[in-house]
């Protein structure tokens, strides 16, 4: 996208936002983890799917480190996430889930550096999967590398959780399509790098660290649902089919390797 009116960066605030469901186990390292950062002007909003443990009540031992807390029914984590969007306030938008963890405290900070930097839309990073009771176990390294357009009918994408993207282009061109159960992420990255052609930015390390036993590897038949959801998303943004589903599956076997 073009002709933007781009404001001073380094004032730039920042809007996080986590969903949640019953994760009193992890949501608390997720809170202090964005509360460390050491860019301040952050907001944390977190949208519960009206919890049955104790989430909301570790969440709320920190709320002063939180600008909005939500607590209902939901339709899912991507009617979660469209909520925070809908309620956030800042100029750059982004994600952490609540089994997630930033890689150090300097993340938030060294992206808002690299927005500065390359006056761009979005950027994103590196991420890692690790192990549920120990983040410094590392099962699996997404090296992601520079964007270029082929690339997306190849299969890449950058890892969801560390695309950073003005608010306006959510504004722009849309938010999640909660038609989509699983792959609705993988639509919205599609939609904005290859339908708008947004500029993006890569930051060459590791943003986010996630615990392994997300929803749509933790089973093979999520993993079948999103392999038929990918083929839709990708026929929905003319850029691929079968093909691109079988690369973009074949090219995260390297990813177990890098450590």
């Amino acid at each position: 996208m073009t002709n933007l009116n781009y404001v001073n960066f380094y004032s730039m605030k920042v809007s996080i936002i986590t969903a949640t469901y019953n994760n009193e186990n992890t949501v608390e390292d997720t809170v202090l983890s964005v509360s460390s950062q050491t860019y301040k002007n952050i907001e944390h909003i977190i949208i519960d799917g009206n919890s049955s443990d104790n989430t909301i009540q570790i969440i709320k031992k920190h709320q002063d480190k939180i600008a909005k807390i939500i607590s209902e029914p939901d339709k899912g984590i991507y009617d979660a996430l469209n909520k925070g969007i809908k309620y956030a306030s800042g100029d750059i938008i982004c994600f952490l889930h609540a089994d997630d963890i930033y890689a150090d405290d300097t993340i938030i900070e060294k992206a808002v550096n690299l927005f500065s930097e390359k006056h761009t839309d979005s950027i994103y990073g590196d991420l890692q999967y690790v192990a549920k009771e120990d983040t410094g176990k590392i099962i699996r390294y997404w090296k992601s590398g520079e964007f270029t357009f082929s690339k997306l009918k190849k299969g890449w994408m950058p890892p969801h959780p560390t695309f950073l993207v003005r608010k306006e282009i959510y504004e722009n061109c849309g938010v999640f399509d909660t038609n989509f159960k699983i792959a609705a992420d993988y639509d919205l990255i599609l939609r904005f790098l290859g339908k708008h052609k947004i500029s993006t930015a890569y930051l060459p390390e590791v943003m986010i660290k996630m615990r392994i036993g997300g929803e749509s590897n933790k089973s093979l038949k999520n993993i079948i649902k999103k392999m038929k959801e990918d083929i839709k998303v990708l026929k929905k943004n003319k850029l691929g089919g079968w093909q691109t589903v079988i690369m973009k599956n074949i090219i995260k076997v390297p990813q177990l390797f890098k450590k």
